[in-house]
């Protein structure tokens, strides 16, 4: 018990002398684990939206379409309904394709499905505002009002009637807005399209008044809800063709409104990450000697080397699972909005699962251990006297460096050496300035990409919620990413102006001006960040082909060269505050405090 309080104590004195570090941590590893739960929880969550919109409105197991229509037709349903495997059904009903207009002029396809004014055992449409069909009235499915910004008490005009809306509804007897016509007329492919609910005598006067294309359709319940694939093949061989869609068919399509979430939050997660570990890194390495000297006091006093490593690196856990507990909070408040695009499905969205729990668990950890393995080992095996001492490190003399510096202007030739001199921190500094690219290049490869709407004739009137998603989604995790990357950088920059002041202040005493220092200081951050800019182009291009369609389009090149050309510009304007900071030291000061 005695030396886990000394732990305790320990690191809580620790976060108290650096709280900006631990701060740093702690939004790094919250940002991470919170889009990579986001991401794992998508599937789970938009399943459990259908399952409770399917359970709430009785929702079939099969619905059974023809795009033909007549009495072979219709006898075929007939004998659907009457299969041993068959214990309720809906229907036969019409489903007329139409368009729709609202008092705005905002049109769209529509499909029409005539209802009967009572409802059934299968397929009960849930009234969410609002009531049912009636004469003369229509009723609207809540993810196509939303999208028209249509409500109860308003009118539309369909097919050239004008009608009120009586009621918003939601039902799981098709996908959700915009993939309400699950078949097309005469049974081909079906175009982007809302739903609307109409009495059986409205939508067939509708039909027949414009000669509308209809579709024959029926909801059936099984006794086995998961026999659809053998319900499907036991009723194949029928000569009227009759397309079969299953519950699990409907829980599916939900998914292609997320296909590209999932992927954009899953890699954003693995980006997050690394820079998290990166700029971690950084202030490890930069508290190196501290912690050096650290761990030469608690060996003079006593402690084992494994007190030493357990003191070193439960200050960096604690703060990593602190941060991986507010990451698994945001994630479960946020998941039911980024699941749920369209208002479709009704619900309570669950939380993270228990593997996405380790999942998110095992990040944190992974960045806290590799941010601070390196600088843990070190303190451990440097013998005590040594720690104590803290010898200066002497850099390695490289004559021909020496000769070819000599040529260059002074803030080059500064922010050379400095660069030269810490090389690992420049790998991190390039790492960090490609990992921003990446997401850079990805965002504006999504924007580049051509759109059809979901408005009539493909018209942007009303957008496609899926790019729109998508196009939110890789903007949120871009704006996070260049977060972390500016912190980053100034941590990068001001780490090195101060392990570097004593260097400084020679150069100073030697004629370079406080402007030339803190030019120097900005130039150690932008050369390494200008092949971490060349680099991130080609390999964003490269990670964003394993995801994106084949006809994908590429952005123009003049994007991704101004995206490059502002990313080395904001890199030299973040270094430039406290590199300027640093430069201003008095160089007394700066020296006494050296040899003090």
């Amino acid at each position: 018990m005695g030396s886990i309080v000394l732990v305790v104590r320990l690191v809580l004195a620790d976060v108290r002398r650096h709280k900006a570090q631990a701060a740093m941590l702690l939004l790094a590893v919250t940002v991470a684990t919170a889009t990579l739960a986001l991401g794992l929880s998508l599937r789970g969550v938009s399943d459990a939206l259908y399952e409770q919109t399917r359970a709430a409105t009785a929702g079939p197991d099969v619905v059974a379409l023809s795009g033909d229509t007549g009495p072979a037709v219709t006898s075929a349903l007939a004998a659907l309904a009457d299969a041993p495997e068959v214990v309720a059904h809906h229907g036969p009903y019409r489903i007329v394709y139409a368009d729709l207009t609202t008092r705005d002029s905002t049109s769209s396809p529509v499909v029409v499905q005539g209802f009967a004014e009572t409802s059934g055992a299968v397929n009960r449409p849930l009234v969410i505002s609002g009531r049912w069909v009636r004469s003369g009235g229509a009723v609207l499915e809540r993810g196509f009002a939303t999208a028209l910004g249509v409500g109860v008490g308003d009118r539309v005009t369909i097919a050239g009637r004008s009608y009120p809306v009586v009621g918003i509804a939601v039902t799981a007897a098709t996908s959700i807005y915009p993939w309400a016509a699950q078949i097309g007329p005469g049974g081909g492919p079906s175009d982007y399209s809302g739903l609307a609910w109409m009495t059986r005598s409205d939508a067939r006067a509708l039909a027949s008044s414009q000669d509308l294309p209809v579709t024959l359709a029926l909801d059936l319940k099984l006794r086995d809800p998961a026999a659809t694939e053998a319900f499907r093949d036991a009723h194949r061989g029928s000569t009227i063709r009759i397309n079969v869609h299953s519950w699990q068919f409907t829980a599916k399509q939900d998914m292609v409104i997320l296909r590209n979430s999932q992927p954009i939050l899953v890699v954003g997660s693995w980006l997050l990450s690394f820079l998290a570990i990166t700029g971690v890194a950084a202030l490890a390495a930069g508290r190196a000697a501290e912690q050096t000297r650290r761990a030469g006091l608690l060996k003079a006093v006593g402690a084992t080397p494994g007190l030493i490593a357990t003191v070193l690196l439960t200050e960096y856990l604690s703060l990593a699972l602190v941060g991986d507990a507010l990451g698994l909070v945001i994630a479960r408040l946020t998941v039911p909005a980024i699941a749920s695009p369209t208002a479709s499905r009704i619900g309570d969205a669950a939380g993270p699962t228990g593997a996405t729990v380790v999942a998110a668990t095992v990040l944190a950890v992974a960045v806290a251990v590799l941010s601070t393995l390196r600088p843990t080992l070190r303190a451990m095996r440097t013998a005590t006297v040594t720690a104590l001492s803290a010898t200066a490190h002497q850099p390695r003399h490289r004559p021909w460096l020496t000769a070819l510096s000599a040529l260059l202007p002074t803030p080059l030739l500064l922010g050379l050496r400095l660069t030269a001199r810490r090389p690992g921190r420049a790998v991190l500094q390039a790492c960090s300035t490609a990992t921003t690219m990446i997401a850079i290049v990805a965002l504006l490869t999504l924007y580049a990409q051509p759109e059809r709407g979901y408005g009539l004739d493909g018209s942007s009137a009303l957008p496609n919620l899926r790019g729109e998603h998508d196009r939110q989604l890789m903007l949120a995790v871009t704006i996070l990413l260049i977060a972390l990357a500016v912190v980053n950088t100034i941590t990068f920059t001001w780490t090195t102006a101060i392990e570097a002041r004593a260097n400084m202040a020679i150069a100073r005493t030697l004629g370079a001006t406080p402007g030339q220092i803190s030019a120097g200081l900005s130039i150690t951050q932008l050369l390494p960040s200008l092949p971490g800019a060349v680099i991130g182009v080609p390999l964003g291009v490269g990670l964003l082909s394993l995801f994106a369609a084949r006809n994908a389009v590429e952005p123009p090149s003049s994007w991704l060269l101004g995206a490059a050309l502002a990313t080395l510009l904001a890199t030299a304007a973040l270094t430039a505050l406290p590199a300027r900071l640093a430069a201003r030291r008095p160089v007394a000061q700066a020296l006494s405090a050296e040899t003090a």
